[in-house]
């Protein structure tokens, strides 16, 4: 009996058997702009669409606020692909979406200090 998987479909020694191309419908541009360190978080509406199964993991990987770039590595799909189930998320008001904060300068003071502080904890 084959195995029956949770997540894409995956054969040991060919990989994905799921293009990321037909994944996305074959769209290649997010319909909202997400950085990859844009935050998404799942609102609790219930698409009225129906999506596909990537979309419904994708969601449920949004409980909390999590980046672009993460939900893409747990998928393990290409972050131009994640951004377009995304976006599609974001257009059935399913998720919400939120710019990585900016700091004027790269070198800003406070961001800085804020690292730091956060390293010395952790040691």
């Amino acid at each position: 009996m084959p195995r029956r998987y949770d997540g894409p479909w995956l054969d040991d020694a060919a990989g994905r058997l799921v293009r990321p191309y037909t994944v996305s419908g074959g769209r290649t541009r997010p319909t909202a702009a997400l950085d990859l360190l844009s935050l998404v978080r799942a609102t609790g509406t219930v698409p009225r669409a129906h999506l596909g199964p990537e979309h419904t993991l994708a969601l449920g990987l949004c409980d909390g606020p999590t980046s672009v770039a993460e939900v893409a590595a747990h998928m393990r799909l290409p972050a131009v692909v994640t951004k377009v189930l995304l976006s599609d998320l974001l257009d059935c008001g399913a998720l919400t979406a939120r710019a990585p904060r900016s700091y004027d300068t790269p070198t800003d003071r406070s961001l800085l200090e804020a690292v730091l502080d956060g390293l010395r904890r952790r040691l």
